[in-house]
């Protein structure tokens, strides 16, 4: 399938366009119940987990020195160096608890440091960090893993990306948001040009083989022309992968939203038109369209995964490495292990005690049943690869696929009505007019949601 094709139809954008799931699971966090006992969790994620499939490791360093004014994710602003040690330290007692768990000398295929800014600590400290990495978990000593690790080029150096590089990370991902100073200011986060390239020029003499840059709109005073430039100047930047997101302005969720002026954002139609402009230059430019906000180049191995169809959805996004399970350590984080879901309590300090007093830090998870499990292939499969065959599903899971989903297939009717899909007897496929949709298609084999809810607790699709 020609993921390249992308069909924009305003006026279907714009009565679909409501709010949804991102499906980096499923079922979502919201589901997720801090009732089930976090022993009852560990034991279902070790009696169901493969203990000869590779391993994917999260760590999440919350500290930033600089509060991003758009930002959604768990942080912790502050400029005293001295924070990120005793969290350190309290990291790899919850480490070694999780390497008893579920390491049984499994390969580290997939690694990944996010924050908050994972650059905030010391050289020193990114060492001892990927050195206790090493002593818990089985990580790969010949570069063949996807080792990566989110930046600001505002906290790194020349020197911080030769250490990066030496200690084994392969990827970076940066953020730049968009290059307009006007934007940068009313956002806070004042970033130029020739920092953002100074990190990549340094990368690539480093041999880092993936550089993955994140892009926003919707930010407050953008404009069709200047996210324009934005785009000219990162397709000029080269990197192999972009996110482009869509900002959600929710300031009564999130504080540090409340500094943003709301009658500075673009207007609805102004946003769809970047969006618009934005994978057509991308497109134009060689990028494949990955889904949901993401682009790279056809040899990339996320396009070569989805050309192949073993493209994979978890936490960290689009991945390849649908075989692994995803342990997760530090505050906030999420783990994915066997048929469990599980997240941190999101507070360093409760982060913190729960570690000390019970060795680990469960708030809350999910035991996966059977039916979560089959929704969860159903829909992984369509978010990646905008197509399904029910003869493969029915296999897997001994169903017939229309009877299971019969109230699911009706709902997708209208979407046929719509040109959003096309069904068949044997498959499903989503047009190219759907693409951009793929979210509202996925909510009809979702379970928890009332199929004529507008579910506010998630952002809006596009």
């Amino acid at each position: 399938m020609d993921n390249n094709l992308i069909k924009w139809d305003l006026d279907l954008i714009k009565r679909y366009d409501l709010s949804g799931p991102r499906y980096t699971s499923y079922p979502t966090a919201v589901q997720f119940d801090p009732a089930l006992a976090p022993a009852d969790l560990v034991n279902c994620a070790q009696q169901t987990t493969d203990l000869s499939a590779p391993l994917s490791l999260y760590v999440h360093i919350p500290f930033c020195e600089h509060v991003c004014y758009y930002c959604a994710c768990n942080k912790v602003i502050t400029r005293n160096r001295n924070k990120a040690q005793p969290y350190l330290d309290t990291v790899y007692r919850e480490m070694a608890q999780l390497s008893q768990w579920y390491s049984n000398d499994r390969s580290v295929t997939q690694l990944h440091w996010g924050g908050g800014t994972p650059t905030f600590i010391s050289h020193d400290q990114m060492r001892e960090l990927m050195g206790q990495m090493r002593k818990h978990f089985n990580l790969l000593n010949d570069d063949s893993g996807d080792y990566s690790i989110e930046i600001d080029p505002r906290e790194a150096s020349e020197e911080t990306i030769s250490v990066l590089r030496e200690i084994g990370f392969n990827r970076i991902s940066l953020g730049l948001q968009d290059i307009d100073p006007k934007v940068q200011e009313a956002v806070n986060r004042v970033q130029s040009v020739e920092q953002t390239r100074l990190i990549l020029d340094a990368a690539r003499a480093e041999g880092f083989r993936s550089l993955n840059l994140d892009l926003i709109y919707g930010l407050p005073f953008q404009s069709l022309e200047g996210f324009q430039r934005t785009l000219e100047t990162v397709i000029d930047m080269n990197p192999d992968r972009l996110s482009v997101f869509n900002y959600a302005h929710l300031p009564d969720r999130f504080r540090s939203q409340k500094h943003i002026d709301a009658a500075t954002l673009p207007s609805p139609d102004t946003k769809l038109a970047i969006l618009e402009t934005t994978i057509n230059t991308l497109l134009d430019a060689g990028y494949v369209y990955i889904g949901m906000d993401h682009f790279a180049k056809p040899d990339d191995e996320l396009a070569v995964a989805q050309r192949e169809g073993h493209l994979h959805r978890n936490f960290q996004g689009y991945t390849t490495h649908a075989d692994c399970d995803l342990v997760a350590m530090g505050v906030s984080a999420i783990s994915q292990i066997g048929s469990v879901y599980y997240q941190n309590e999101h507070e360093v300090a409760a982060y913190t005690k729960a570690v000390e007093t019970h060795e680990h830090a469960i708030k809350r998870g999910v035991k996966l049943s059977a039916d979560d499990h089959l929704r969860r292939r159903v829909i992984t499969q369509l978010i990646c690869h905008f197509e399904l065959e029910k003869a493969q599903i029915e296999s897997e899971f001994s169903i017939n696929f229309d009877e299971y989903f019969a109230d699911a297939l009706n709902e997708l009717n209208q979407f046929t009505a719509d040109g959003l899909v096309e069904l068949s007897p044997e498959r499903i496929s989503v047009t190219p007019a759907g693409r951009l949709l793929i979210r509202r298609i996925c909510m009809s084999f979702d379970a928890y949601i009332p199929k004529s809810e507008n579910v506010q607790r998630f952002s809006r699709i596009i």
